[in-house]
This record gives C-alpha cells, structure tokens and sequence, in this order.
C-alpha cells in the first residue's frame, strides 16, 4: 500500500491481511468474549470502509485501527442486549478454548482486570511505547507506568512457580 488511504480492494485487503489478528486479540481483550470480540472486528473494518480515513503513516493506521476496536468494545458493554443478557457457564468455557495463542502468559494476559491486560498488550505484544499507549488510551503517561507496573505485579503472582518472569 503506497498511500495511506482506503481507495481500492487492495488497500483494504493489505490492511486486512496486516491487521486483523491485532484487532481481533484487542477485541477478545477487551470483552472476553469470542462472539464480541467477532462482532467488533467487523464494526472496526465496517467503519474503515465507510469512512475512509486517509493516514500519515502505519502507525497512525494501526493506532486508529486499536482506538476504534477500543471504542467499540467499549460499546459493546453499553448495549442493552449485554446488559439484559445472562452469561452461561458453558459459553464461558467455551471461550477459554479460543485463544490463538496458547501461551500460559498470554492466558494470563487475558485474565488481568482490562485495564491491566489492555495497557500489557500493547506494550509487549504490539510494541508500542508507554507515550504511545497513553495517546491511543487517552491517559497520563504516569497512569500508563502504573498500570503496567500493576499489571506485570498481578502476572507475577499468577505465573507464581508456573513461568520465570525475571
């Protein structure tokens, strides 16, 4: 993709290709939830075909892709079919088994509170900075370092005797 802009098939297959894995394990980051997490992948590249943003970069691609899948997991928890819904147990279950990665760290990963889990994501698995993950989260730089202190503390104790983490 030469330019940043969505103008034919190709750009939005390259951005598909590219991307889709990111946006899906933010989505499942984010609701914990397969179904969710299939339902926002396709609002995010729904909204990127509607409204054709143009980018400067990759970067500002990908951080408008995390944003956008952020929004709208976020969303998701907003809706009145989520709150009216029940959670069965065997669609908890079935959740577990879906994770593509099945690292015993990144199932830890997935059950720290979202805060947590969202800001060591992006860090470790998307590589982004600290400044980089306070602008796509809109957050102090500070709140950045102290989640991911907090957050790298709970793995610790999760992964007790499981991984070495040092």
């Amino acid at each position: 993709m030469n330019h940043l802009s969505l103008r034919t098939d190709e750009d939005v297959d390259y951005i598909l290709d590219k991307y889709s894995d990111t946006v899906y394990k933010v989505a499942y980051s984010n609701t914990k939830d397969r179904y969710h997490a299939e339902d926002v992948f396709q609002e995010v590249f729904l909204r990127l075909v509607k409204k054709k943003p143009t980018f400067d970069n990759e970067a500002h691609l990908k951080a408008w892709l995390i944003r956008v899948t952020i929004n709208c997991s976020k969303n998701i928890f907003l809706s009145s079919h989520f709150k009216k819904r029940a959670e069965l147990s065997e669609e908890i279950e079935d959740t577990k088994n879906i994770i593509t990665e099945t690292s015993e760290l990144y199932e830890a990963v997935n059950t720290l509170p979202k805060k947590y889990g969202q800001v060591i994501y992006l860090y470790y698995y998307e590589g982004y900075s600290v400044k980089e993950i306070a602008d796509i989260l809109s957050a102090k730089e500070a709140t950045i370092k102290t989640r991911l202190a907090r957050g790298r503390k709970q793995l610790e104790k999760s992964l007790e005797g499981v991984i070495s983490l040092g």
